[in-house]
């Protein structure tokens, strides 16, 4: 595996002196100010949430650090008086201070822009519209369980720049990698991954970018800086990234999915995974028709068996052993919030896939379950095309409760192909759902939207929906089994 090479000569190589300012103040800007401080930069920071709303601890650390900061709004002052800006992944790059900063010629970058220039690391990039925490997680075990000293970590967890800021002495970087970070990845080169792994596309995002086809681009930016010694790891079951395959020409190119046809990678086959050479193209190594049967294991399920897939390739062209993989497997423990059983109350299973902030989500939500679905959804819109969900929920949905801003934009959407209710809240709906679901039903939370309208996070709102569930008049904890099967 090779070793990135740190790179000089512009903006993103941090020089003694330098004046930077960081937007916005969670763990990521955090983790720059640190790594920026680390080179000899004079660092500033701003952000526009109120003082109030920031811990406490952090206010007093900058302050005991003689760091200028501003809350509660961008001061374009500040955006033009520095000579970099690091923006935030949540931070917005149609501000007015950063387009004023960009006028006045000041550059803005991100934390791949920085990381190309100082990760010594060999790293694995996972974008996607749904599933990278799952397969980040997943290969980040996998990884674990062959070479022990593994960093995991990007957009959940971690920030690379804090790993970037410590000894960098792990074997492999596993990174989840957003398509906000990938916007300020760099124009030069972008941070090159060893194998990046592009899992599948749908409409997200379109509140903050301009339309779908510009969402697309940014996710392909996770091939820009591969080279032809790197893997590119393809969903071939995703039209709208079949179509722009051919877009990086020098890496290596892997796929996964149901029909490969003439493509190398891995195949799923009912509930196994197999991994297959073709006439174009051959997986190292001899890996060709290693088996790996998911019957027995969590993750026996869609879209999992293809996040496994995924994650499989990705390990074995990484140096994992097939024993090392085939053991992760089998203790492997899907993530909350994603499509995951709380219970079965009266015959009925209820179900929590908060994390289904988007349409794709809520697609592969409702193409899983084989149940009946009372389908609880809504939330802050993100600018989907809920179209999409016509043709499943017109199959599937006997019934559909709709909550937050977006209820009444989903409600005209869905009217024509199922029942539709609005409500005022989550337990609200669960209870509704309760008095409308038959035994054999799923009462499935699956939002296709934001949760910040409601709640502080899609955790929160999963989490309301439990305690609604095990709530219900007439039932206890001790009274339910557990939902294993939908």
């Amino acid at each position: 595996m090779k070793t990135l090479i740190k790179n000089s000569g512009n903006s993103n190589h941090i020089k003694p002196g330098m004046t930077i300012l960081v937007v916005g103040l969670g763990k990521t800007g955090m983790a720059a100010v640190k790594f920026f401080l680390q080179q000899g930069a004079r660092v500033s920071v701003s952000d526009s949430s109120p003082k109030g709303t920031i811990l406490p601890e952090i206010l007093a650390w900058l302050e005991e650090n003689n760091i200028a900061y501003e809350t509660g709004a961008h001061s374009i002052d500040m955006f033009t008086s520095v000579d970099l800006i690091f923006v935030s992944p949540g931070i917005p790059l149609s501000i007015e201070p950063l387009i004023e900063a960009r006028r006045s010629s000041i550059p803005v970058t991100g934390e791949l822009a920085i990381a190309a220039h100082y990760l010594k690391t060999p790293a694995v990039g996972i974008t996607g519209t749904n599933g990278k925490t799952t397969v980040t997680t997943l290969l980040g075990d996998i990884l674990k369980a062959s070479f022990q000293n593994v960093f995991v970590g990007g957009n959940i967890g971690t920030p690379i720049l804090e790993y970037v800021s410590g000894p960098q002495d792990d074997v492999i970087v596993v990174a989840e990698i957003s398509s906000f970070q990938l916007d300020t990845g760099g124009k030069e080169r972008g941070l090159p991954f060893k194998t990046s792994i592009l899992l599948n596309i749908s409409p997200d995002h379109l509140e903050r970018y301009t339309s779908f086809s510009t969402y697309v681009d940014s996710k392909f930016r996770i091939f820009a800086a591969q080279g032809p010694d790197d893997f590119a790891i393809l969903n071939a079951d995703d039209a709208e990234i079949m179509n722009r395959k051919h877009l990086w020409p020098k890496n290596q190119k892997f796929f996964f999915g149901k029909e490969l046809a003439d493509l190398a990678g891995a195949t799923i086959q009912q509930d196994k995974i197999i991994l297959k050479n073709s006439s174009e193209s051959a997986l190292p190594d001899n890996m060709h028709g290693e088996k790996y049967d998911l019957a027995n294991t969590s993750l026996n399920s869609s879209p999992n068996l293809q996040n496994a897939a995924a994650a499989i390739l990705a390990a074995r062209l990484m140096g994992c052993q097939q024993q090392d993989i085939l053991k992760t497997l089998i203790s492997f423990q899907p993530l909350e919030h994603r499509m995951s059983p709380l219970a079965e109350i009266d015959g009925v299973s209820y179900i929590d896939d908060s994390k289904a902030t988007n349409v794709g989500a809520v697609y592969s939500a409702l193409e899983s379950l084989k149940r009946p679905v009372i389908l609880i959804a809504g939330g802050r819109d993100k600018g989907g095309d809920y179209s999409i969900l016509s043709e499943p929920v017109h199959q599937k949905v006997k019934h559909m409760l709709l909550i937050g801003e977006a209820r009444d934009k989903m409600k005209r959407a869905f009217l024509a192909f199922t029942n539709v209710t609005t409500v005022d809240s989550l337990q609200e709906a669960v209870s509704m759902a309760a008095s409308l679901a038959v035994p054999g039903d799923a009462v499935l939370l699956s939002p296709a939207c934001a949760s910040f309208d409601m709640f502080s996070s899609y955790a929160e709102r999963g989490d309301v929906f439990k305690n609604s569930v095990l709530a219900l008049k007439g039932s206890t904890a001790g009274d339910m089994e557990e939902a294993s099967t939908y």
